[in-house]
């Protein structure tokens, strides 16, 4: 199931306080031997956050805080995992763009869970995808799992969703939960890659004598993998899952600094009452940004962000990151 609502805001309608300023990237022409920092004008900010707003508690006073980190990181586009809407429930992407400062675009993707799983059929259960910009075009691919998996595994619609802003493709994505789940997992990112390839088409190609144009797809999510895993190996262009290759930028790998953990129970409750590892499950993948114009695609800052509380309570189980990625395309 996808919606999407034109309109700014609701249907009826950084990385510190001074981030609005200071977060951002260095960038030069593809010829330019001596780069100088950019402005905002030239890079797009992306977000990615697990909300956690089904099963996790306190959504009520967690979804405050969650608005107070969107309007600090001040992002062009944020991608949402654990979105949730129903007959009872309004959407709780929607209630984020309608709370947020400034002008929202926002659209949804998600599916219903196994009738055994969660007895609610009205529940929809996906990714959302926030935009400065008006939503073009949005896909919903529900994810499939490896033989003889667990109900968990087979009662959860995990999915990739897609949007299409001011020509930017941003992709969404929640992929099977538990360490043990990899095979799942490895399925998933094929699948994923499959389908942003076939979304793209042939614009990624590489013709001699030739530069690309605009940004590289951009793929974000909680993809409950460490980055030594088969899978993310895999979308890093490390290893080789069903005879097929791909190859992505880790952003936080290439421009982020510490640990970059996103479940951490040292300084979240939510993840220490999961008792759930030290780790970095959460990721922006940033397409390869080879020979393209104005050297589109370059990551040049990552942040960890929503880890810590600004109005008392944090945000998630899951930490967020924030990304800068060059675009010379960015419109004023």
């Amino acid at each position: 199931m996808r919606r999407t609502y034109d309109g700014a805001g609701s249907p009826e309608s950084g990385m510190s306080p001074d981030s609005g300023t200071t977060f951002g990237g260095v960038s030069n022409a593809p010829d330019d031997p001596s780069p100088s920092p950019p402005d905002r004008t030239q890079v797009v900010r992306v977000m990615t956050l697990n909300i956690g707003s089904l099963f996790e508690p306190d959504w009520e006073q967690r979804r405050h805080e969650i608005v107070a980190w969107i309007d600090r990181v001040d992002p062009d586009v944020v991608a949402l995992q654990e979105v949730q809407e129903s007959d009872t429930v309004d959407n709780t992407a929607g209630w984020l763009a309608g709370e947020a400062a400034g002008d929202w675009h926002w659209a949804f993707g998600g599916d219903s869970f196994d009738e055994q799983f969660w007895a609610d059929s009205s529940m929809r259960f996906g990714s959302a995808v926030l935009s400065r910009w008006p939503i073009e075009e949005t896909t919903h691919h529900r994810l499939g799992f490896a033989d003889g998996a667990e109900p968990v595994v087979r009662g959860i619609p995990w999915e990739l969703f897609h949007a299409r802003t001011q020509g930017i493709d941003i992709f969404s994505t929640h992929l099977a939960p538990a360490p043990s789940h990899g095979d799942h997992r490895q399925r998933q990112v094929v699948e994923i890659d499959r389908h942003i390839r076939a979304i793209r088409g042939s614009v990624d190609d590489v013709i001699p004598g030739s530069r690309r144009q605009g940004l590289p797809p951009i793929l974000c999510g909680d993809f409950n993998a460490e980055a030594m895993s088969d899978e993310i190996r895999f979308l890093c262009g490390y290893t080789t899952l069903d005879s097929t290759t791909t190859s992505y930028q880790d952003a936080w790998a290439l421009a982020g600094s510490g640990s970059g953990f996103t479940n951490d129970w040292q300084i979240n409750p939510y993840a220490a009452a999961l008792n759930v590892s030290r780790k970095r499950i959460d990721y922006v993948f940033v397409g390869d940004p080879f020979l393209r114009v104005g050297s589109a695609g370059r990551v040049t800052r990552a942040e960890i962000v929503a880890d810590r509380p600004i109005t008392g309570i944090v945000a998630s189980d899951h930490a967020g990151i924030a990304v800068d990625v060059v675009w010379p395309d960015r419109p004023s």
